[in-house]
């Protein structure tokens, strides 16, 4: 007899979820999102417990050097300054964690990948944004 690992459907119908429009449903209603950097910090902080548990799985690994490869941020103290930049702004935290992933050198590449910021920043705020994001990356340690 054959087990299926079909995932259970879910309330919401999936073609009516939008990034682009901040309809992401209910598993991100009041989820916090993190930077890959900060995902990053977080796996490598459990990796020494883990291997010494033998705990190690596949999707634990693989998870791990997928962070390890698209970080853009390397270390704690810039992760942090990137979101005290990112903070005082009025967009939510998917889009705060957009920004930080993508690191886009151009505020109209940033509106294009992530539509949702359209009217919520200026054109100029969110080019100096882009500019404090990719200085801090540029010269972390």
């Amino acid at each position: 007899m054959r087990m299926s690992h079909a995932r259970p459907s879910r309330p919401q119908d999936e073609e009516s979820l939008d990034a682009a429009k901040l309809e992401l449903g209910e598993d991100f209603h009041d989820a916090e999102c993190l930077l890959i950097s900060e995902v990053k910090v977080l796996l490598e902080a459990q990796y020494d417990s883990k291997k010494e548990e033998k705990n190690l799985d596949e999707t634990y690994i693989k998870t791990l050097e997928y962070v390890q490869q698209f970080s853009r941020y390397t270390n704690r103290d810039t992760i942090k300054e990137v979101r005290a930049l990112l903070k005082p702004t009025e967009l939510e935290p998917f889009e705060c964690a957009q920004l930080g992933n993508l690191c886009c050198s151009e505020y109209d590449e940033a509106k294009t990948l992530i539509p949702s910021i359209g009217s919520k920043i200026s054109d100029d705020d969110l080019d100096s944004l882009l500019k404090q994001m990719d200085s801090l990356k540029k010269y972390q340690g």
